[in-house]
């Protein structure tokens, strides 16, 4: 370790890469092996996920129960968009109910296992029903719109129903912030102060319209930092979580919001609107197709006459897993690329590269910090540790090279080794 403190203190001699690894090495091989294994289980966690939503699909049609819950109720209602509604809304209770087991498991048991939860087993169960109650409510809306464009865009659907997708996407976007966020946390003024002001100031150097900042208590749900500027057309709201600012230091908040405000000013929302748009009408010509090839052998059996019966709605939705599954390395590329132009944003705004570090060293509770390249690339969603703490430092020695007289050469190694000594020393949870 000492060489590495060495290589790393005086401008003249400040060496990134040593500096990154110097970081990096302040980490207790304990809390690095947990990480690991979380971040690791999650990988099989996709595959398991597919395959649970493939039996259950393959259920739902084999045992006729999608054929005879739209006779049911088609039978009772006559409107096909009110058939589409309440199966839509059944639908989504017995999905709930058959895959709760893997959903108790992967997201209660084995949270708690690693750490990473803080909440009651009544807390979070009452935090899955209000969940399920807002499902079946964007469920039969979104459905019965979509079903609408599948009867009446009919072979070409999957363009008609990307654009559709895309919009209603935008609209949960948009009443998210006031309508749905709360159901789940609080949010309150920050109080005010030099930090509240520094973020104030932050975003009205990078055209952020926000005059207030929130805090929502994530601590009521787990110990990890978050933040977020999120929502549209006048809804537009900068909120953290009260872990950020209890258990990080103003240059990491800084750092940290300075990363969020990128994705605001650099239109990535928008950007992502457009992408998603490609993306998923190319999933749902791959549907279209994989749909037509199935039903074709197993439809009759089944009772699904085409694409637009919405007792096919099992299938659709297993022939869009499967699309999902399989562009999962395209879906992580595109989100960790624009995640990676909000880092660099968020270091030339904020200019705390030693407090992004620190953060990143946070994060690395539950996310591996230092994968294989290959490994980066399929399954990351975000940069890995070791990249966005390369990425600080590269940002830092030039900023050293130009005499930039707010940079100063030392790094935060005791707030590291800190960081390392809390993961490690968290309580399991019981």
């Amino acid at each position: 370790m000492e060489f590495l403190i060495a290589a790393v203190s005086t401008p003249a001699s400040f060496d990134a890469s040593a500096a990154t690894d110097a970081y990096i090495a302040t980490m207790d091989a304990a809390a690095r092996a947990r990480s690991d294994a979380y971040f690791e289980g999650g990988y099989w966690l996709i595959l398991v996920n597919l395959i649970a939503g493939l039996a259950m699909a393959g259920l739902l049609l084999q045992t006729g129960f999608s054929k005879g819950l739209r006779d049911r109720i088609h039978g009772l209602v006559r409107s096909k968009s009110l058939t589409v509604a309440l199966y839509a809304a059944i639908y989504t209770i017995v999905t709930t109910v058959i895959l709760f087991p893997l959903t108790l498991w992967q997201g209660y048991f084995r949270e708690h296992a690693y750490g990473l939860s803080a909440m009651s087993l009544g807390g979070w169960l009452g935090e899955q029903a209000v969940g399920l109650v807002t499902g079946v409510i964007m469920a039969a809306i979104f459905l019965t719109i979509f079903y609408l464009v599948l009867r009446l865009a009919r072979r070409a659907w999957w363009i008609w129903g990307a654009a559709v997708s895309v919009v209603l996407l935008a609209v949960a976007i948009f009443i998210s912030p006031v309508y749905i966020d709360p159901l789940f946390n609080e949010y309150q003024p920050m109080e005010e102060g030099e930090l509240r002001d520094d973020i104030l100031a932050l975003a009205e150097a990078n055209g952020i319209p926000a005059d207030n900042v929130y805090v929502f208590d994530v601590s009521r749900q787990s110990n990890r930092i978050t933040a977020n500027v999120n929502g549209l057309f006048g809804t537009t709201r900068i909120a953290l979580s009260d872990t950020l600012i209890d258990n990080t230091d103003a240059d990491e908040v800084l750092a940290v919001m300075g990363h969020e405000m990128g994705h605001y000013a650099l239109n990535h929302l928008w950007e992502m609107f457009i992408i998603f748009a490609v993306v998923l009408a190319i999933g749902f010509a791959f549907t279209d197709r994989l749909f037509a090839f199935v039903n074709g052998r197993f439809g009759k059996s089944w009772g699904v006459s085409g694409i637009s019966d919405i007792a096919g709605l099992p299938l659709l939705a297993a022939c869009l897993s499967v699309y999902f599954f399989l562009a999962t390395p395209v879906f992580n590329t595109v989100i960790r690329t624009n995640e990676a132009e909000a880092d660099l944003f968020g270091l030339n705004a904020a200019r705390e590269p030693d407090g992004f570090a620190t953060a990143a060293l946070r994060l690395a509770s539950y996310r591996k910090i230092d994968p294989g390249a290959f490994e980066e690339f399929v399954f990351f969603d975000h940069p890995s540790g070791r990249a966005r703490i390369a990425m600080s430092m590269q940002w830092k020695a030039g900023q050293l090279a130009l005499g930039a007289e707010d940079q100063r050469p030392e790094l935060r190694l005791d707030r590291a080794r800190a960081i390392s000594d809390a993961l490690v020393n968290e309580p399991e949870d019981e």
